[in-house]
């Protein structure tokens, strides 16, 4: 005779329901963070109880659930499925396809709320995550591992700094996992397109709960993307992960606090939005071989309100990441873009995530650069001006140029070293800004024309020996003698 097996499990009550959270009676085991079971085959997590009973998130729409409607306790931690077979694909947060493909087959699962790595599992960052944009890879270098925040206005280019990012890492074998927050599915779905267009969902894969889905998914979203990312971080790959914005991740839990009657602070926002954030920053880092070898960066974007920087969740963030780029509106209307502002972005992590020869072109030039830009307000009050500081200008003005970058054109490392090496030779001052800007999109096609194997050693050593000095002045010679021959 077949006994059959018991499941034995608690079972609440809804008590009510407001805006996609629930109050439930009769689950007096029930923990933080625990999965719930509803009738409609909904499920939820728990998210406070107090002796009155406990409130819940529910992963879906709320229509469906209604007062009185048994709650089943499921005696397990929130995990989200994680794998290879994510790649490429585009899921909700619950890691179900969004993109009207088939189902994807889990290699396994990840708690959602993992505890970040600890101190004697790391190793210090110091390899490069190559951006493609100049004004960051020279500038505010960044590392493998680092988290560094994207801070400024709406449309004013952060997630394009995020995408160019992307679209630099084909064929440098790193994941890369992008998360869409509270956006519109319209904007999602054009980034969606442009990613497949280049060829770039062969190493992406997208996470997203748009302004449509529920409060639950929006809330839950990162974490989701974190955890997919730890899965390829303790297989020994590198992670890029850009999160599509916190501000309004905060505004969801703003929302979820008061709805649960939670005292409001500064901005409205609950006291617990500082360990909400720093709870998912923790998890990026470089791990050591023993415990995987793999690293994680996290790119948070976060919203300004008229360039204000000091507002409660732009200077949260700031306080747990590893620097800032902060972006300008001033500075994107004027027409440099990216219009990063280098008087107030920084890497905490520098110029030991540099190769040594961008390293050494780099050398001074952020002082030039906001000397340049001090010099110009200056100008605008007066005519006459030295030799010495309208020379200062036309140096200031060059590198302007070269700085200047469109979106979705990210430039290999050999072209960065190539351009800034003949703007440290000081030759591209005696051009005007038409020539200038010549040399910037014509010089590295010449370049690739004549001299591959010069550009393969950059990419690849990153090392400015005498012998690749005496052949980039050769080339260069050889640019102006044909395409500048007055």
């Amino acid at each position: 005779m077949q006994i059959q097996a018991l499941d034995i499990k608690e079972v609440g009550k809804v008590e009510e329901v407001r805006q996609g959270i629930i109050k439930i009676s009769g689950l007096p085991s029930c923990s933080y963070g625990e999965v719930i079971e509803l009738a409609n085959g909904y499920k939820g997590m728990i998210i406070e109880f107090n002796p009155s009973g406990a409130y819940g998130i529910v992963f879906g729409d709320e229509q469906g659930v209604r007062v009185g409607d048994p709650v089943y306790s499921k005696g397990e931690l929130l995990n989200v499925p994680v794998g290879e077979n994510f790649i490429g694909r585009v899921v909700d947060a619950l890691g179900r396809p969004l993109d009207g493909r088939e189902e994807i087959e889990p290699a396994g699962f990840n708690p959602a709320f993992r505890e970040a790595a600890g101190v004697m599992e790391r190793e210090p960052i110091n390899q490069p995550l190559h951006t493609g944009i100049k004004i960051i890879d020279l500038l505010i270098p960044l590392g493998k591992g680092q988290r560094e925040l994207i801070v400024g206005d709406r449309q004013i280019g952060k997630t394009s700094v995020g995408l160019d990012t992307i679209i630099n890492q084909k064929g440098k074998d790193v994941i890369c996992i992008y998360c869409w927050i509270g956006g519109n599915n319209a904007a999602f779905n054009k980034i969606i397109q442009q990613l497949k267009q280049k060829g770039l969902m062969d190493y992406t894969l997208a996470v997203s709960a748009s302004a449509g889905s529920s409060t639950a998914e929006q809330y839950l979203c990162p974490y989701t993307a974190a955890s997919l990312g730890e899965y390829f971080m303790y297989k020994g790959k590198d992670v890029l992960v850009v999160f599509d914005d916190l501000t309004k991740h905060s505004w969801v839990y703003r929302q979820m606090s008061l709805l649960l009657e939670r005292a409001p602070g500064r901005e409205a926002y609950p006291g617990d939005i500082f360990f909400l954030h720093s709870q998912l920053m923790e998890r990026a880092g470089r791990l050591k071989t023993k415990f995987g070898g793999g690293s994680m960066t996290f790119f948070p974007l976060a919203e300004t309100l008229q360039g204000d920087i000091t507002g409660y969740i732009c200077s949260n963030l700031v306080s747990m990441t590893d620097g800032q780029i902060y972006l300008n509106t001033n500075l994107f209307q004027e027409g440099f873009k990216p219009g990063i502002d280098l008087e107030l972005s920084v890497s905490r992590i520098g110029s030991k995530a540099q190769c040594p020869a961008i390293k050494e072109l780099s050398k001074g030039l952020r002082y030039e650069y906001v000397q340049f830009r001090s010099l110009l307000r200056l100008t605008r009050l007066r005519t006459k001006l030295s030799p010495e500081a309208t020379a200062q200008l036309q140096r200031g003005r060059t590198l302007y140029e070269i700085l200047t970058q469109e979106n979705n054109a990210p430039v290999s490392q050999a072209e960065e070293i190539a351009l800034f090496y003949a703007f440290g030779k000081k030759i591209l001052e005696a051009l005007d800004i038409a020539q200038v800007k010549m040399f910037k999109n014509d010089f590295f096609k010449h370049l690739e024309k004549y001299n591959q194997s010069l550009i393969e050693d950059l990419n690849k050593r990153g090392e400015l020996t005498e012998e690749i000095k005496l052949q980039l002045d050769k080339v260069i010679k050889e640019f102006f003698r044909t395409l500048l021959p007055e």
